[in-house]
């Protein structure tokens, strides 16, 4: 059964950081696309950024320059590196796997609450 397990949220004060990581098992994961998405209360799930299974990587506006995402093939892991972290940063992080022929999966989800 495919495992994508998200951990590294918690409670941070404006302009802290956190590092979001994201265990894999049970798929090749070298050939997925890797995105974190986030949903806060009563908005829809945004994508927040996306590494290619080629490395290159992709940024909502509201993140870039705040956010890094990065792969480890060899870990089967995928991070999310978050500074400068804002009040609407808080949300439910999700990490996403998909492959255009073999579909997507999601993980559990981690909260990250960014307040004073």
């Amino acid at each position: 059964q495919v495992q994508l397990v998200e951990s590294g949220g918690g409670l941070v004060q404006p302009g802290g950081s956190l590092r979001l990581s994201c265990a894999a098992s049970r798929f090749t994961f070298s050939l997925y696309v890797m995105s974190w998405y986030r949903q806060a209360p009563g908005k829809e799930r945004e994508l927040v950024a996306l590494a290619s299974a080629g490395g290159s990587t992709t940024y909502a506006d509201s993140v870039k320059g705040r956010f890094t995402i990065s792969r480890d093939n060899a870990k089967n892991t995928v991070y999310l590196e978050m500074n400068s972290l804002k009040p609407e940063d808080t949300a439910v992080y999700y990490c996403n796997a998909r492959h255009s022929v073999y579909g997507e999966y999601w993980g559990q989800g981690t909260q990250v609450t960014v307040s004073s």
